[in-house]
C-alpha cells in the first residue's frame, strides 16, 4: 500500500468515526463512545497533517500552472519555491503520524539501575546514573521516586529501582535500556590507570491493574527484617518483603520503608512492570524476529553507552553520536541531546522499514 492509499484510509476512518459518533446510525452506547472518542482524539492531529500537506501540495501545482501567465510569473515562481521548500518537511511530519504507536509510550516508567562489572568502581557509576536520570526527571517536570535502594555504604549502589511519573516518560526513556560502561581513574587507584566498569540500566513500561492482574495464588510472600549495607539491621521490625511470582519465578524485594505495607505495595509494583515488560518482549520478539536494528532493541546485554570521564566524552554506540560535555550529561541536561538523537534514529529507521514495504 502506498502513502496516498494510507493518507485515503485515515481519512475514511476519520469520516466514519465521526458519523458514529454524531449518532446518524443511532445513538452509541457508553462504552463504544469512549473507545470511538478516543480513536477520534488520536487520528485529529492526523488529518489535519494530512490535509496541510496535501492543501500545499495542491497550491504548489496551482503555482507551478500560474508561472505560465507572464504577469503571474514572478509572483507564482516565489510561491512555488516556498512551498517546494516547505513540502518535504510536511510529508515527513505525515509519515511520522503513520507509524505504529507503541502502547507504552505515554505510560509511566520503572527505572532500575545495577552496578555490573568493575567492583565498588561499577557500584559508585551505578549510583552516578540513578542520579543523572533523577536530574533529567527533574528537568522534564517528571516525578521521581525512590522505590529500592540497596546501597554499598561508601556512596555506590548494587541495585537502586524509581518510578517516574509524567507526560511521555517512557517513550523518552526506552532507549536507556543496556549496559553503560565507564572508563575513569578511580579515587581508590594510586597509579593513575584507567579502570573500565560497567553498570546495567532496565527502563520498564508502568503497567496498571488492569495490564497485569496478580492473583493471590500466584504470589509467595516473605517478610523479614531490612539489613543495611554490611549486613546490619536497619529495623527492628519484620517490615522488609520479598514477592515471589510462581509461574515465573520473578523476584522482587523491598526494604526501604518502615512499613511492610508500604514495602509490599512497592514490591508489587515493580513486579507489576516486569512482568508486563515480560510480555512484551515476548510479543516483539515474535513480531519482529528479522528486525536487525539495535535502536530500542530492549537487549539489556547490550553495550549501548560510553562515558571516558578523561576524555570528557559520551558515546552512544548504537547512533554513533558523541558529545563532549560528559558532566552537562551527569547533570541530566545534555541527556536530552542523546535522547532526541536515538527518538530520531528510530523514527528514520522505521520510516525507512515503511517506504520499503510500500515498495
Amino acid at each position: 500500500m502506498d502513502i496516498e492509499q494510507n493518507l485515503d484510509r485515515v481519512l475514511v476512518r476519520h469520516a466514519e468515526l465521526t458519523a458514529l459518533l454524531s449518532g446518524e446510525n443511532g445513538p452509541p452506547d457508553a462504552q463504544d463512545f469512549v473507545r470511538w472518542s478516543k480513536e477520534m482524539a488520536e487520528l485529529e492531529p492526523v488529518v489535519a497533517g494530512i490535509r496541510q500537506f496535501r492543501q500545499a501540495r495542491q497550491e504548489m501545482i496551482d503555482a507551478a500552472a500560474m508561472m505560465e501567465d507572464p504577469d503571474m510569473k514572478d509572483l507564482a515562481e516565489a510561491e512555488f519555491y516556498a512551498l517546494k521548500e516547505k513540502l518535504p518537511a510536511l510529508e515527513r511530519d505525515v509519515q511520522l503520524s503513520l507509524l505504529p504507536k507503541d502502547e507504552a509510550d505515554e505510560k509511566n516508567a520503572i527505572l532500575e539501575v545495577r552496578a555490573g562489572t568493575g567492583g565498588e568502581e561499577a557500584a559508585l557509576f551505578a549510583a552516578e546514573l540513578f542520579r543523572m536520570y533523577e536530574r533529567y526527571s527533574a528537568l522534564r517536570g517528571w516525578r521521581f521516586e525512590t522505590l529500592e535502594f540497596s546501597d554499598t555504604g561508601i556512596g555506590g549502589v548494587k541495585e537502586a529501582v524509581a518510578s517516574i511519573t509524567g507526560r511521555g516518560v517512557f517513550a523518552r526513556l526506552k532507549f536507556e535500556s543496556g549496559v553503560h560502561r565507564v572508563q575513569r581513574v578511580p579515587v581508590t587507584e594510586a597509579g593513575g590507570r584507567i579502570h573500565t566498569s560497567a553498570a546495567t540500566v532496565a527502563v520498564l513500561p508502568e503497567a496498571e491493574e488492569v495490564d497485569i492482574v496478580l492473583e493471590d495464588k500466584d504470589l509467595r510472600i516473605d517478610v523479614f527484617r531490612s539489613q543495611g549495607s554490611g549486613g546490619q539491621s536497619v529495623n527492628t521490625t519484620d517490615s522488609a518483603v520479598r514477592v515471589v511470582h510462581l509461574p515465573t519465578g520473578v523476584t522482587v524485594q523491598c526494604q526501604d520503608e518502615k512499613s511492610q505495607h508500604k514495602n509490599k505495595a512497592k514490591a508489587l509494583k515493580i513486579l507489576r512492570a516486569r512482568l508486563y515488560d515480560r510480555e512484551r518482549e515476548m510479543k516483539d520478539s515474535e513480531r519482529s524476529a528479522n528486525r536487525k536494528s539495535q535502536v530500542g532493541s530492549g537487549d539489556r546485554s547490550e553495550r549501548i553507552r560510553t562515558y571516558n570521564f578523561p576524555q570528557g566524552r559520551v558515546t552512544d554506540h548504537r547512533i554513533n553520536v558523541t558529545l563532549y560535555k560528559i558532566d552537562k550529561v551527569m547533570e541530566g541536561e545534555a541527556l536530552e541531546e542523546l535522547v532526541e538523537a536515538l527518538i530520531a534514529a528510530d523514527q528514520a529507521e522505521r520510516l525507512a522499514a515503511l517506504n520499503d514495504l510500500d515498495r
